[in-house]
């Protein structure tokens, strides 16, 4: 394996897909179930509280760094096609759809709803609709994202499996 520009972002991808995909994954079967037991103000609290946190410099260069990262691969790979290059197309397409597109005009748009909610003026009855208006579409959305990124990932080794055969 020749180590190269190109053989540096397929790893940095490989990587920051992987490490989006394990949150993703988390969040799906750990993050949400658990927080999904308590009543709608903890539910509400806590999810709120997770999104305010979760914005830090580490999350936007794992999470949005594949779509960076992505962008570039496909631009070399088009410059110098060989028979992973489709590979790499389709886990960009895959991650930038299922993830980055899904986030932006889906999930973020319900944690702005959360967000600008102050819970504590909030009557019962408005928490149990904020929390039906809230919870189960992000879960839908946030699954979405969970196979995309799993999918790239696995997609992005295979790639890197096809570029390293020998024509």
């Amino acid at each position: 394996m020749e180590l190269n520009l190109e053989t540096a972002l397929v790893f940095i991808t490989i990587i920051l897909t992987g490490l989006t995909a394990g949150l993703c994954f988390t969040w799906t079967n750990a993050v949400t179930p658990g927080i999904g037991q308590m009543d709608d103000g903890g539910f509400l609290l806590a999810f709120q509280q997770m999104n305010r946190s979760i914005i830090n410099p580490a999350f936007i260069i794992v999470f949005f760094g594949p779509f960076i990262s992505n962008l570039i691969l496909v631009y070399l790979k088009y410059q110098s096609p060989d028979k992973s290059s489709w590979v790499f197309h389709g886990a960009a397409i895959l991650f930038i759809v299922g993830v980055v597109l899904v986030t932006v005009l889906k999930n973020i748009p319900l944690n702005e709803i959360l967000d600008k909610t102050d819970l504590a003026l909030a009557s019962t009855e408005e928490l149990k609709v904020l929390r039906q208006k809230f919870e189960n579409p992000w879960k839908q959305w946030h699954l979405v994202r969970t196979f995309s990124s799993i999918g790239s990932f696995v997609l992005l080794l295979i790639g890197l499996l096809l570029s390293n055969q020998t024509s």
